[in-house]
């Protein structure tokens, strides 16, 4: 193999083996821009510069370096000299080698984020993305489509929920994760993506040609319901949730309700400052979360003092897919006594992550650095939090919707808070027509 080849990618390994150390920024995940990345060192010089290298890290010679990985380049020349089917990708190897590496911290949340996840995972963050536009359930055996956004391609091209995407462009997604299937729908806007769908009641699989699209999604929005009762859904914590969510309040408010539900269903999270700006809206003063490191130390994030509805009665509406950011503002809401908690048990991520993007556009490194706790001081990971009201709804994975008995549950236990009433136990089985 070509040595300079060979000195570069090892470079590489060795940034990303340590890239973490070095990350700034903030998200649950934290993100790293990539103006603030390294450029990259001679290796013999990164290790010793690191802050937080062990010792031996520290001592670390080149020549050491070298016999480390003395495997890895055996490796990369027996696959380069001997495999069947020549020439490889060495671009695929890089990133194979990088995603196996953090595959083997064994935490779900450190992994390689290629340069397709990594654009969608941040364009999504941003409000937008490109692709058919639709809520979709990636935990089952197919990818299945919780909800057409309005005015998507999907939408127009007639996909209902419960659709379950069984081939994609001619391929069988049987054995395909979800996931996986997911980044086959998305694409750039102008190209079209062919699709069959498995529905309930029809005796044959649908096929759908559709035209993807720039999906543009407010990531909060809002509306009053009968008996004078805000409605605030936030559907992500991305770059535009907090003018979004304060433009929102400004508007409900106005109508003077007596109590606000936000719905945090089915919201994976997004930046960890987002989450306290949010939290700084319905709580006046105090610590919304700690961030704690491995090596004990401990950052404190404080509500804002800026608050619009710091003392309105709330309601949160939350379920299995109620994570990360998500859990930050119904944990300190709850921790608070500022709300009530309905639904189901939320996700239990209680972990912060930073995204490092790589060289080259080669995607980014998602490195776990701290968990987060609640102002009570509740570790949450792989727990999550336990509602005030538990309603299970199997058919609540789309909310507002004539079934959505989680909606009515937290409506009717804002009533009896207003009111100063007893919690209902009985649930609701209908939901009042929305205000508009």
């Amino acid at each position: 193999m070509n040595r300079t080849l060979q000195t570069i990618l090892g470079l590489f390994v060795g940034v990303i083996l340590l890239g973490g150390a070095f990350a700034g920024g903030v998200l649950v995940g934290h993100f790293v821009p990539a103006s603030d990345q390294l450029q990259l060192p001679f290796i013999s010089d990164f290790i010793p510069s690191s802050p937080s290298a062990t010792p031996e890290e520290q001592a670390a010679t080149p020549d050491q370096l070298e016999t480390l990985f003395a495997p890895f380049w055996e490796a990369w020349n027996i696959v380069h000299e001997q495999y069947v089917d020549q020439p490889v990708d060495d671009v695929e190897l890089m990133r194979g080698a990088i995603r196996g590496m953090m595959d083997t911290l064994g935490d779900k949340q450190t992994f390689y984020m290629d340069p397709i996840v990594y654009e969608t995972e941040t364009s999504s963050l941003q409000g937008e993305y490109e692709g058919i536009g639709a809520y979709v359930d990636t935990d089952g055996e197919y990818l299945t489509i919780i909800s057409p956004i309005a005015g998507s391609p999907a939408e127009s091209a007639g996909l209902r929920p419960g659709d379950k995407v069984i081939e994609i462009d001619g391929e069988d997604m049987t054995g395909i994760a979800p996931e996986q299937a997911r980044l086959k729908v998305l694409g750039p806007a102008g190209t079209t993506v062919a699709l069959k769908i498995s529905r309930e009641g029809e005796s044959q699989p649908l096929e759908f040609n559709i035209t993807r699209a720039r999906i543009s999604i407010k990531s909060a929005e809002g509306k009053m319901l009968e008996n004078d009762i805000a409605y605030v859904d936030i559907n992500t914590f991305g770059d535009h949730t907090t003018s979004e969510l304060r433009s929102t309040l400004d508007t409900l408010l106005k109508e003077n309700p007596k109590g606000i539900i936000i719905d945090l269903r089915n919201n994976p999270g997004g930046y960890l400052h987002t989450s306290v700006e949010a939290a700084s809206e319905f709580i006046a003063d105090g610590v919304v979360l700690y961030e704690q490191y491995g090596d004990g130390r401990r950052d404190v994030y404080d509500a804002n003092g800026e608050g619009r509805a710091t003392d309105l009665p709330i309601v949160v509406l939350v379920n299995e897919g109620s994570a990360s950011a998500s859990e930050i503002l119904a944990g300190a809401l709850q921790d608070y006594g500022r709300a009530k908690l309905v639904g189901v048990q939320s996700y239990g991520k209680g972990s912060v992550q930073n995204w490092v993007p790589l060289s080259n556009n080669q995607g980014a490194a998602r490195v776990t650095i701290a968990k987060w706790l609640t102002p009570k001081e509740r570790a949450i990971d792989g727990v999550g939090l336990t509602p005030d009201v538990v309603v299970e709804c199997a058919e609540c994975s789309l909310p507002q919707t004539e079934n959505d008995i989680q909606l009515q549950a937290a409506i009717e236990t804002l009533t009896a808070v207003i009111n100063n009433s007893p919690i209902p136990t009985s649930m609701p089985t209908s939901i009042p027509t929305p205000v508009q």
